[in-house]
């Protein structure tokens, strides 16, 4: 052989396409770094972090679905992430009580608490916890990153979990035992994968998404936003049809649709072990019947969808109990005083909230990738293929805002999670197009936007804090922003180390406003102004408070209820994040209320309730402070069960005194006000407290 030939021969092999085999290995290979990176990021950013205030209640409620074939605990959540947990867990040793019938949320998640702070080693729980959501979280983002390969290309996989790599709020829910990630990570999966199944028809495509749609819905009560809408996008694509699915018959198209929600909806009934009863009890072991939980609805429409589910059992009971709770608070709104933009409303922000919160939660250069990307769509300067595919993506985003801009926003951006992923996909698109375009300049402008967004974020420790430029960064945000994306308890460590090393050896009893349950408040062995009532009796009915006040900077700001101004012109002697401590001499009065009202709920939904005493502590509530109405409803139901029908009329007119002016918040007192004036006293009953949801 020649030279000449083997030269020829070697140029040959040296331009000869990479094989599938090795391209998807440098593929997964590059993958696993990006996941692991993002773990690791997430653990030494989230190190610190206590439990949020629902951790507890998931990894309780998920043991005793694994240990004791239950669903009673917390059936407003489906039990994907507490099974998995609970699988942990109880496999490594996790001590519980006997299930008893539970006097609404407030006796359950005192329970739950009890079992996590008091009966186990909370740190130790902790842990274990951590490294099981990390594995769970890892593993959705990579089954994710495959879709996305399968849809469009390795670079725009690759780009869009660089994207969620790099976002703070992934960051710090990828520890957590919450359903905000999983059902976030679950849905934009099956949403990618339907572009293929509804596009080409394949088994496999149908098949895959099925199991990521079922695996949503049993992930968090959101998901049905997204098998509604893939139910109407299946339907609408098997019946116009493409070139690509003309052999297939319309017909044979849409009974596939059907097929997919149908295999959705077993996997879901398999997450409840096939079982339609949510313990082995003949009777309902919720903590409030279904029938009610039904009834505190307000729309007649969501009562008759809810109401024929539950009569034909198309789907578990427990499902149906938490699908209503999550239309009551989550969609309905419940008593809430929410700051958004500087601003404080009643159960809702403005209809563009979660825009906005996704505005300046997200870092700055995370968002210029995702508008550059959709400027790419919007121009087509995309792959002719992707076309349907981006606009089913951006159409669903669209869809899961508006469904949003008319609920709750109490939860803040973790409940706007489901939209992240999707944005994420348009900078996956910048990425595809930077990598494949010959000039520098796209090159240069995504790695420069990925670069501010490492800059933003990266340096941000406590990555639930986060706030972009926009807003002044993490330390000004909660100035802002007052919702539960801005704190949700996790400073309680800090909280508890300042009081053992600050405090403890003075002697000194500390006003404690910080959302910890009061089981985690002793199991950490602290003492607080409320937890001995007779001890502080003399303190609780004064308005002026001496000594240290530890305060969630959310609390401080202006409130519809309970507000603390004084603390707003103080300035803290210590602060850890978003939990300030302050000194001096104080107003408490707003505090106070709070305190006297939370404590007189214990009393009220006790395993063995003292009525006698919640009443008073709700007296003395509204008498520091009667701005908050529903302490009135309280005050109201009890005189109703006391047989005082005009205790109760004067507290529920007094409640309607104070109500906002919201007919949300207003009609229920106005038509319980109306049923005295109806005659049969004996059978008015009691008005349901919108706090309590």
């Amino acid at each position: 052989m020649s030279m000449a030939s083997v030269s020829v021969q070697l140029n040959r092999q040296k331009t000869r396409p990479e094989s599938p085999k090795a391209s998807f290995s440098l593929f997964f290979c590059i993958l696993l770094l990006l996941v692991g990176g993002a773990i690791v990021r997430s653990a030494l950013a989230t190190r610190r972090d206590s439990f949020t205030l629902d951790e507890s209640y998931h990894i309780a409620a998920g043991t005793s679905y694994v240990q004791q074939r239950d669903f009673r605990l917390n059936p407003e959540h489906p039990p994907l992430v507490k099974l998995w947990i609970g699988s942990l867990l109880a496999s490594t040793g996790f001590r519980y009580a006997p299930l008893r019938v539970f006097s609404d949320k407030v006796d359950e998640r005192g329970f739950t608490a009890e079992e996590v702070f008091l009966r186990n080693d909370p740190d130790s729980l902790q842990r274990r916890s951590r490294i099981a959501m990390w594995f769970l979280n890892g593993l959705l983002l990579v089954g994710f990153a495959l879709a996305l390969r399968r849809a469009f290309c390795g670079a725009v996989a690759l780009g869009t979990v660089l994207f969620l790599a790099l976002d703070p709020t992934v960051a710090a829910h990828l520890p957590l035992v919450m359903t905000d990630l999983p059902v976030a990570l679950l849905a934009a999966t099956a949403v990618v994968l339907a572009t293929l199944a509804f596009r080409y028809w394949r088994w496999p495509d149908l098949i895959y998404c099925s199991v990521a749609l079922g695996l949503a819905l049993g992930a968090k009560h959101s998901a049905p936003v997204f098998a509604l809408f893939l139910a109407f996008a299946g339907c609408a694509m098997a019946l116009v049809g493409t070139p690509s699915d003309a052999a297939v018959p319309r017909t044979r198209r849409v009974a596939k649709v059907f097929g997919v929600l149908v295999g959705a909806v077993f996997i879901l009934w398999g997450l409840y072990f096939l079982r339609y009863r949510e313990s082995g009890a003949a009777n309902e072991v919720f903590n409030r019947p279904l029938a009610e939980k039904i009834t505190d609805l307000s729309s007649p429409a969501y009562r008759f969808v809810l109401k024929t589910i539950a009569e034909t059992h198309a789907l578990p009971r427990a499902y149906i109990w938490g699908f209503a709770d999550t239309v009551h608070a989550g969609l309905e709104g419940r008593a809430f005083s929410q700051l958004a933009f500087g601003r404080v409303y009643y159960a809702k922000a403005p209809w563009y909230f979660f825009i906005g919160v996704l505005a300046v939660k997200l870092p700055i250069g995370l968002i210029l990738l995702a508008i550059f990307g959709g400027m790419l769509f919007a121009v087509g300067k995309i792959p002719h293929q992707w076309k349907l595919s981006l606009s089913v993506l951006l159409a669903c985003l669209i869809c899961f805002l508006l469904v949003l801009s008319a609920g709750a926003t109490y939860a803040g951006v973790r409940h706007a999670l489901p939209a992240i992923p999707l944005i994420a996909v348009f900078a996956g698109i910048a990425c595809h197009f930077a990598q494949n375009s010959t000039a520098k300049a796209p090159k240069l402008g995504v790695a420069l936007a990925f670069l501010l967004a490492a800059v933003s974020a990266l340096p941000v420790m406590r990555p639930w804090e986060y706030f972009n430029e926009i807003v002044g960064g993490a330390d000004k945000g909660y100035l802002y922003f007052g919702d539960e994306g801005t704190d949700l308890g996790q400073r309680s460590k800090e909280l508890a180390d300042y009081y053992h090393h600050t405090i403890e050896a003075t002697g000194e009893v500390p006003l404690l406003m910080y959302q910890i349950h009061r089981a985690e408040r002793t199991a950490r062995k602290l003492d607080w102004l409320g937890r001995d009532l007779k001890r502080d009796e003399t303190q609780m009915t004064s308005p002026i408070f001496k000594g240290t006040v530890i305060t969630a900077g959310k609390l401080i700001s202006q409130r519809l209820w309970w507000d603390t101004g004084a603390f707003r012109a103080a300035k803290p002697v210590a602060r850890f994040g978003n939990l300030l401590v302050f000194r001096g001499e104080f107003d408490i009065s707003g505090s106070l209320a709070r305190t006297l009202y939370f404590s007189g709920l214990y009393k009220e939904y006790a395993e063995k309730p003292d009525l006698g005493a919640a009443e008073h502590l709700f007296s003395e509530s509204v008498r520091a402070d009667p701005s908050a109405f529903f302490v009135f409803i309280e005050l109201g139901n009890l005189a109703l069960r006391r047989g005082s029908p005009e205790d109760a009329l004067q507290a529920y007119k007094n409640a309607l005194l104070h109500a906002p002016d919201e007919p949300i918040a207003r009609q229920p007192i106005q038509e319980q006000i109306a049923r005295f004036s109806a005659g049969n006293l004996d059978q008015i009953p009691i008005l349901r407290n919108p706090q309590l949801e």
